[in-house]
C-alpha cells in the first residue's frame, strides 16, 4: 500500500517542493522520461476562488524537477466545455510559468486523441496524456455539483477531448470517471488542499484548509479526501468503483501518512464569508488552525448547518472548561470532545450527527 505524504501551510510553491523531496519524486522518474504536468484548470479562475491548482503548485514542481536534472517537462491541460483553455491558462497564471521557466504549454483541446478500451466502454483519451513518459496529475480538493467530491480521479478527465467529455455527462460521470482510472493512471499525484471550494467545481466558497499531500495511489488519495470533507465513500460511487476496476485501493490505514510538519504551522483561519460564514455562525473559535477549522467548516456542511450544541474551536480554549462540543486536541475540557490534531471532518461529522440524534 502507497504512502500519502501530508504538508500544511501557505506557500504552495515550497509546499510542493518539500512533499516532492520527502517522497524522493526524481527516483521513480525513468531515464529520459518526459514529465507532463496536469493541473486543474477547469475555469477561467484564480486559485484563490477555490477552482483552480495553485500557480505555486506548478512552478514549484518544475523547479523541483529542474533543480533535480530533469529537462522534458510539458504542461497539459484542456478546460471544461464552454470555457478557451488560454484564457483559462492567463487567469491562473500558468501562462507566465510556462514563459519563465521554458516549459511548453499544452492546451489538450487541440490535441490528437485515440481510443482505448476500458472495463465500462471504449474511450477516447488525448494522445499527450496517453503518451507521457511520468504523468503527474495536480488536482484541487473540491466540491462539485454533480460527484460531490473532485480530487485526483475526476481531475484526469481533463485528459479528454470535448466530445469524449459531454459523453462522460451522458453516462452519468460515476462509471466513465471510474473506467477512465483503469486505462489512465498518473505516475504521482499532488493535491492542492489549500483553500478549495466548498461544494462547487467553479469557486465561490472556498474553504482555507492549509494543506497538501501527495502519493502514488489516486483512489486511496481520492478516499482521504472523502474523510477531509466528512463524506463517506458511498457519497462519491466512482472511488470504489474504481477500485473494483484496478485502479487502487480505497483502504486508508494511520501508518500510511507521513506528516512533514504540524497542522498549526498552516496558518490562522481567516475571516469567512459568504456560506462559510452561515455555517460557522455561533462558533466560539479562538485563534484555530487553518486545518482544524476546515474540517469544522466541512463537517457543518455534510451535515446541513445544523448541530444544536454549542462549539468551540482552536488554542485559545486549551486548559479551559467548556459546556458543549471541543473540535480538536486544543479543546480537552470541554464536556464533550472530538480529538486528534486536526480531528477529520468525517470525525467531527460523526460527533455532530450523534448530538443531533441522527
Amino acid at each position: 500500500m502507497g504512502k500519502i505524504y501530508e504538508i500544511f501551510g501557505s506557500d504552495a510553491f515550497s509546499m510542493t517542493k518539500a512533499l516532492m523531496e520527502a517522497a524522493e519524486v526524481v527516483k521513480k522518474i525513468p531515464s529520459g522520461a518526459e514529465v507532463a504536468l496536469k493541473p486543474n484548470l477547469v475555469v477561467a479562475k484564480s486559485a484563490e476562488s477555490g477552482a483552480t491548482t495553485h500557480a505555486g503548485v506548478l512552478s514549484g514542481a518544475i523547479e523541483y524537477l529542474k533543480d533535480h536534472g530533469i529537462r522534458k517537462i510539458s504542461i497539459i491541460e484542456g478546460s471544461w466545455v464552454g470555457d478557451r483553455t488560454d484564457r483559462a491558462c492567463r487567469a491562473a497564471g500558468y501562462e507566465e510559468i510556462s514563459r519563465k521557466y521554458g516549459v511548453p504549454f499544452y492546451d489538450l483541446k487541440r490535441d490528437q486523441a485515440r481510443t482505448v478500451d476500458t472495463p465500462f466502454r471504449p474511450m477516447e483519451i488525448c494522445n499527450r496524456a496517453l503518451d507521457a513518459g511520468y504523468l503527474i496529475n495536480l488536482p484541487v480538493l473540491k466540491g462539485h455539483c454533480q460527484t460531490v467530491m473532485t480530487c485526483a480521479l475526476k481531475n484526469c478527465k481533463g485528459c479528454l477531448p470535448d466530445r469524449e467529455k459531454r459523453r462522460f455527462h451522458a453516462d452519468g460521470l460515476m462509471k466513465p470517471i471510474a473506467a477512465l482510472a483503469s486505462v489512465l493512471r498518473p505516475s504521482l499525484t499532488i493535491v492542492d488542499s489549500i483553500c478549495g471550494d466548498l461544494d462547487f467545481e467553479e469557486g465561490g466558497n472556498p474553504v482555507f484548509t492549509g494543506r497538501m499531500y501527495l502519493g502514488e495511489d489516486p483512489v486511496h488519495l481520492d478516499a482521504y479526501g472523502c474523510r477531509l470533507m466528512g463524506l463517506s465513500l458511498s457519497e462519491v460511487p466512482y472511488i470504489k468503483l474504481a477500485e473494483q476496476w484496478g485502479a487502487g485501493t480505497a483502504e486508508l490505514r494511520e501508518e500510511d501518512m507521513i506528516r512533514l510538519n504540524d497542522p498549526t504551522q498552516g496558518g490562522g483561519y481567516p475571516k469567512p464569508s459568504g456560506k462559510v460564514a452561515r455555517l460557522t455562525a455561533g462558533i466560539r473559535q479562538d485563534s484555530a488552525c487553518s486545518a482544524c477549522y476546515a474540517g469544522l467548516v466541512r463537517a457543518l456542511y455534510a451535515c446541513g448547518g445544523d448541530h444544536g450544541i454549542p462549539i468551540a474551536i482552536g488554542q485559545g480554549w486549551r486548559g479551559k472548561k467548556f459546556e458543549g462540543l471541543g473540535i480538536g486536541r486544543c479543546c480537552d475540557g470541554a464536556s464533550k470532545q472530538v480529538k486528534g490534531c486536526p480531528p477529520t471532518a468525517d470525525a467531527i461529522s460523526a460527533a455532530l450527527t450523534e448530538q443531533d440524534g441522527r
